[in-house]
């Protein structure tokens, strides 16, 4: 079971607001993350997300377990914000995620969950390695393009989210200052103005699950 600890870090709020409808972090500014794919846990499996202040801002931990069904993703003070399900049929795979309303903290279940988003890995319009669909949304709100095993991707707007096309959030290996480029789990994450941020966030998460990063 994958989960998330608190940290006795800085809150991300500076960084992100709650949105309205099915979003979260919807921010009018572009932001730059940087994701480590690894756990702060021994031997744990995960992600570590550091907000622009280089503070922790979010975790993911599978303890022992890489490739865990359920994940969820927590904010540094261990309140859950995305809960993450691995579902499979056959030679077939999907990701379907949820929003945790209520405050949970370090628990794998929530008092109250609206779902959100559903990622679909496979060949989509255009050659995309993945789509989105929003829950209650008609056609493809979001799609990936590039190779997540390979730490670079970028996520567009589809046709049924509006703005057909338009790349939200891109990912790509992080270089230091000197040009220095680190290994291919450090990763920097551009989000752009007037994305939310939260769910370009959980959909890393799920490109982490897709390359059995964590």
């Amino acid at each position: 079971m994958a989960k998330i600890q608190p940290l006795p870090a800085a809150s991300p709020s500076a960084e992100w607001h709650h949105g309205d409808g099915g979003g979260g972090g919807v921010q009018g500014k572009q932001a730059v993350y940087t994701v480590w794919m690894k756990s702060l846990v021994f031997n744990g499996h995960g992600c570590t997300v550091y907000g622009s202040d280089g503070r922790v801002a979010f975790r993911v931990d599978n303890y022992g377990c890489r490739g865990s069904r359920d994940v969820f993703f927590m904010d540094t003070a261990g309140t859950t914000l995305i809960g993450i399900q691995t579902k499979s049929f056959g030679m077939m795979k999907r990701w379907e995620a949820s929003r945790h309303h209520g405050g949970e903290k370090e628990t794998t279940t929530a008092t109250a969950t609206t779902p959100w988003f559903r990622v679909q890995r496979g060949r989509g319009p255009g050659g995309a390695m993945a789509t989105v669909t929003l829950h209650g949304g008609v056609g493809m709100a979001y799609r990936i393009d590039g190779c997540p095993s390979k730490s670079e991707y970028r996520i567009s707007r589809g046709g049924g989210g509006g703005g057909d096309g338009e790349v939200v959030a891109e990912v790509a290996r992080k270089q230091t200052a000197s040009g220095v480029v680190l290994g291919e789990d450090v990763l920097t994450l551009t989000v752009g103005p007037g994305a939310d941020h939260l769910l370009v966030l959980g959909l890393v998460v799920v490109c982490g699950l897709i390359s059995r990063a964590m």
